[in-house]
């Protein structure tokens, strides 16, 4: 009886928690595709559409070091996501985001929209390289709701 009831227990904690381990914990080692910005600071103001299976734009080029203000406009018909890291880790979370489609992200590098609203991200890219965006929610990015951030 003990160790159904120690076995449930365990159970329920995997369960509880296991929406937390899809996502990165960044901590001191940081962000892939660099690090949250300052709000206080200056910044170039870069509008994303988001809608049935696309971003406005789809390509953006920034300057390494560079500050960017994200204004996320979800103008589709169902909630969508934007959430910047490399494609190796949004393919990750994506397979994830397929066991637990209602994932919520507290991260400062993604935001979940429902339809007609606005959130902004403010992002500096510390690193060279081609970044990804992506809408996690199941199937949104097999049906290719990516975008690319090319970092000079």
């Amino acid at each position: 009886m003990k160790i159904s009831i120690a076995i449930g227990a365990l159970t329920a904690a995997l369960i509880a928690t296991a929406p937390a381990l899809g996502h990165e914990h960044h901590g001191a080692h940081g962000y892939s595709a660099g690090e949250p910005g300052d709000p206080k600071q200056p910044a170039r103001t870069i509008e994303v559409l988001l809608s049935e299976m696309e971003f406005t734009p789809a390509r953006i080029e920034v300057k390494r070091g560079e500050q960017i203000r994200f204004v996320l406009r979800n103008t589709g018909k169902e909630d969508h996501e934007f959430l910047l890291a490399t494609t190796e880790e949004n393919l990750k979370h994506a397979a994830v985001m397929k066991k637990f489609p209602n994932m919520e992200h507290d991260e400062p590098n993604g935001v979940r929209l429902a339809p007609n609203k606005t959130a902004e991200i403010v992002w500096k890219f510390t690193k060279a390289g081609t970044f990804e965006y992506s809408c996690l929610i199941p199937d949104h990015r097999d049906y290719g709701m990516t975008g690319h951030v090319t970092v000079k």
